[in-house]
């Protein structure tokens, strides 16, 4: 499968992050420090500016949850968070021209998710629970304008770093304050 930003693939495979993988997601997160996010996703945007997105685009911590009070295996998880927290960075780069100043900031994420399928890619697709799998299908539908909602850029971003701290921190072992 192929996603938004060029080259995207995306297959998962093993239940504990592998070290590419929490390599690649520390890199993510240091690309998503608060006042990058702050800057690029909110400064760099007119006042109150919202990007429409899916329902099932916005992936707070507590969907991730009651996902996991549903006995979703972390693998499956971070298989969701992937695919939603790179197509809000598809959405956020689909407002810009090439010549906004968050333009090469949004390639940068871009190129980091690219980095993170291809890690993906090296393991065989695993059974995926059929709750996560029918959302990563709804995730990438097309035509669904009834389950748009308005959302800031900066929230975006800012549930995507909360969500992946809460995937990788501990199986990556980062010493974050």
């Amino acid at each position: 499968l192929a996603f938004g930003c060029p080259g995207l693939l995306a297959v998962l495979g093993l239940e504990a992050a592998a070290p590419d993988e929490c390599e690649l997601t520390r890199l993510l997160q240091d690309k998503l420090q608060y006042e990058m996010r702050l800057q690029y996703m909110k400064h760099y945007f007119p006042i109150d500016y919202m990007v429409q997105v899916q329902y099932e685009e916005v992936l707070r911590p507590a969907n991730i949850t009651r996902l996991r009070n549903g006995t979703v295996s972390e693998a499956a998880l971070r298989y969701l968070w992937f695919h939603v927290s790179s197509q809000a960075v598809l959405r956020i780069r689909e407002v810009l021209p090439e010549e906004h100043p968050s333009w090469k900031y949004t390639q940068e994420l871009c190129q980091l998710f690219d980095a993170l399928g291809k890690e993906y890619s090296k393991y065989r697709q695993s059974e995926v629970e059929a709750v996560v799998a029918d959302l990563v299908k709804l995730v990438h539908s097309t035509g669904s304008e009834s389950r748009r909602k308005a959302v800031r850029p900066k929230a975006l971003l800012d549930n995507c770093l909360k969500v992946m701290r809460m995937l990788y921190g501990a199986p990556c072992e980062w010493g974050w304050s």
